[in-house]
């Protein structure tokens, strides 16, 4: 079928893209929104210290979990329909999330908006990569949707201080409800009806099924490995049976005719050094967010409402970096603004560590903030592109499913282990023992993530040199190679 017309300058398109902008805010937010009111969480709610970082996990484990299922989804049902469907999963999960009085409801809660984060999110993604052509209008709106995504991690952190300190903790999950009813209703208004649904096209439940089990238990088995111990029963026995999933997952998809995730576009080599490169930062790069709540509260005493204000510049400059990659990628490739981006997250992430001293402040790690929010900045919307870049449009969702499984799977992975490097020796202390070794752990963590984040230059050795960006092609049809890839 033939792609409907993409013009980017036109005002309509505009809105579209605003909308699907921010309802990538919307989906980026509440990886951050909670962490500086996690105390008052916990206090108000009755949560235990383990039990608190499930507010966490829950959503992490279940986005990640429901992300390839969400993605294809996308494809076969229609993009608007699962973004609807999705910001309605999204908007009852906050109402449930802000009414919670019980640990067991405020978590159930966080589990269903990373059910509906996974069905949102790639049918976002999707829609940008097909409404737009590919090359330089692809690029500048991948800019703005990545703006608003990368800058939702930081500012997260921003809103959710201000909230709690203003209305209480209950205000990070309530206000995704107005939030929510204006990205339905600009659904409706601004995209295109989705049709009837694909014909020749099946639904992959063998596939759906193993995979959104297998990767859920394998999220569930990295998230709480370091706090409840790798040896564990419970998470011997989902490392395992994820395990056993995912194998199966492949071989159901090597032999279906209508696969959730289609092997064939691992031959798409953007997609595939894409894949990498989001392992990587999400390993990395994405994390370090956490780590910086914890340097400012528990080391510097800020309160919920300076530790959200101090995300501020930071947020700022992820701004002002996505309108910079869009130039970059034009000019000089996606390759080489990959590894300007990956080389400025080291970088930044060795300064920050330097300055996250006991006797530190915010303008000891204020450089490095700068330098790493740029590489942030710079990132997020090439390693997104690139992923997407040769994937026929009818594809498109389970790209976009792949690359936010890999961010998610990333994520949950480095966490473990920056974590257990972070908690190293915190055991018994006290006072300004604990504080002390808390910032040396911290500031460690961030050594090691600067360290791992130059293994994404690996990634990128696979991406063509040369290849220029180009207008328009018509998308593959299904089962075709895929189109020649135009992002450098």
């Amino acid at each position: 079928m033939k792609s409907p017309d993409r013009t980017p300058t036109d005002a309509r398109s505009r809105w579209v893209l605003g909308l699907l902008a921010f309802s990538s805010l919307i989906t980026s937010l509440d990886f951050t929104i909670v962490y500086v009111a996690l105390p008052d969480i916990a206090r108000q709610v009755g949560l235990s210290g383990h039990a608190t970082q499930w507010v966490v996990s829950a959503y992490a484990i279940f986005f990640g979990g429901f992300l390839l299922l969400g993605g294809r989804s996308a494809d076969l049902l229609g993009r608007r329909r699962v973004f609807v469907l999705g910001m309605l999963l999204f908007g009852v999960a906050s109402l449930l999330g802000g009414l919670a009085t019980t640990p067991e409801t405020l978590i159930a809660a966080r589990a269903l908006q990373g059910i509906g984060g996974a069905a949102l999110f790639p049918a976002t993604l999707s829609l940008v990569t097909t409404r737009f052509t590919e090359g330089p209008q692809r690029v500048r709106a991948l800019a703005v949707w990545a703006m608003a995504g990368a800058g939702g991690l930081s500012l997260g952190a921003l809103l959710g201080g201000l909230l709690t300190h203003a209305m209480g903790w209950q205000a990070v999950f309530l206000v995704n409800v107005p939030l929510v009813v204006v990205g339905i209703a600009g659904a409706f208004v601004l995209v295109d009806p989705d049709g009837a649904r694909r014909r020749g096209g099946g639904f992959d439940i063998p596939g759906a099924l193993t995979s959104t089990a297998g990767l859920t238990l394998l999220v569930f088995a990295i998230a709480q490995g370091p706090e409840i111990g790798w040896g564990t029963p419970s998470v011997l026995a989902a490392a395992v049976l994820a395990l056993v999933l995912l194998t199966a997952f492949v071989v159901i998809e090597a032999r279906t005719a209508d696969p959730l995730m289609p092997l064939r576009l691992f031959r798409n080599p953007h997609l595939r050094a894409g894949l990498l490169v989001i392992l990587t930062f999400g390993i990395t790069m994405q994390n370090l967010v956490y780590f910086l709540t914890l340097y400012f509260q528990d080391v510097l005493g800020y309160s919920a409402l300076q530790a959200g204000l101090a995300f501020l510049i930071l947020s700022v400059v992820i701004a002002f970096a996505n309108f910079v990659a869009e130039r970059l990628i034009i000019r000089i490739g996606a390759r080489a603004t990959l590894v300007i981006a990956l080389l400025l997250g080291s970088g930044g992430g060795v300064l920050m560590a330097v300055g996250m001293r006991t006797d530190g402040s915010f303008g000891t790690i204020l450089a490095g903030l700068v330098v790493y929010g740029l590489g942030m900045g710079t990132i997020y919307p090439t390693m997104f592109g690139t992923a997407g870049t040769g994937v026929a449009d009818q594809d498109q969702g389970a790209a976009s499913g792949m690359a936010n499984t890999s961010l998610q799977i990333g994520t949950s992975v480095g966490l473990a282990i920056l974590v257990s490097v972070s908690a190293s020796g915190l055991a018994d202390l006290t006072g300004e023992a604990l504080r002390t070794a808390t910032s040396d752990g911290l500031r460690a963590a961030v050594y090691v993530a600067a360290g791992l984040t130059l293994a994404g230059l690996l990634a990128t050795l696979g991406l063509p040199r040369h290849a220029s960006p180009a207008a328009s092609r018509p998308p593959a049809a299904p089962g075709a190679e895929e189109p020649t890839p135009t992002l450098r």
